[in-house]
């Protein structure tokens, strides 16, 4: 059980899955947290100082209060519903970019600087994806922008290493998140099979050895220690976590 009751953690993406998984684990261990989504109403589950807005919103970064910040979850991300690059429209590829590339680094900067100026160092992780490591059809955009999150976590760490910032990224695969929600293979996969349970299961029997998808409360798990001091001599990784899909 690691210990969070100094720590002042900033998460990204914090109103559902993987970010709220992670915005209670670390609440429960003492955090105190500050929490950014576009999704008002899904933040008000939390007690926390609150940012609402678009992670890509350069502006909503400047004027956000990070004073006393020691760790960061950049976690703010959207998928893309599966069309070859050949008939991709350059308009979804922005979008998708927009979130996962520009808003991770512009909440990754936003943290750096916070962090450094305590003089106290901390931890950062990035929540990049699997398909970032292993190419699938159908997702460019997506898959583009987590190859580039992993590589903007690692050259974040060479830059954080002197104030003691620690940043590494984690790699899930499949997770039973939102995310898949609005994807129309997905709602095909549901009607099929009756029920999203069923749905995660088909979608894992096809390319996780484990035969089944994460719940966001394990990820949580794997972040919370990347950020805790158990990982202290940890920085510039990456823990692919993804049941064995990318094998």
């Amino acid at each position: 059980m690691q210990d969070f009751s100094s720590a002042t953690i900033l998460v990204t993406g914090a109103a559902s899955g993987i970010g709220a998984a992670t915005a209670r684990l670390l609440a429960e261990r003492g955090a105190k947290l500050i929490l950014m989504d576009r999704d008002e109403g899904g933040l008000c589950a939390f007690d926390s100082p609150k940012l609402v807005g678009d992670v890509a919103d350069e502006q909503l970064w400047r004027d956000a209060d990070l004073s006393g910040l020691t760790h960061a979850v950049i976690n703010a991300g959207i998928g893309e519903g599966g069309t070859p690059i050949a008939d991709f429209p350059f308009v979804e590829w922005r979008r998708v970019m927009g979130v996962n590339l520009d808003g991770a680094f512009l909440s990754l900067s936003a943290a750096m600087r916070a962090i450094k100026a305590t003089g106290r160092g901390g931890g950062i992780v990035v929540t990049a994806s699997v398909a970032g490591i292993k190419a699938e059809p159908g997702i460019a955009a997506y898959g583009a922008s987590k190859a580039a999150v992993l590589q903007l976590a690692r050259i974040a760490a060479k830059e954080g290493a002197p104030d003691n910032i620690r940043v590494n990224a984690i790699a899930p695969g499949g997770v039973e998140t939102p995310i898949w929600s609005n994807l129309a293979f997905f709602k095909d996969l549901v009607a099929a099979h009756g029920s999203e349970e069923a749905a995660y299961t088909a979608m894992a029997s096809m390319a996780t050895p484990l035969g089944r998808y994460a719940k966001p409360e394990e990820i949580a798990q794997q972040i919370a220690f990347l950020l805790s001091d158990s990982a202290g001599f940890n920085t510039g990784a990456t823990l692919v976590t993804d049941g064995g899909y990318s094998l």
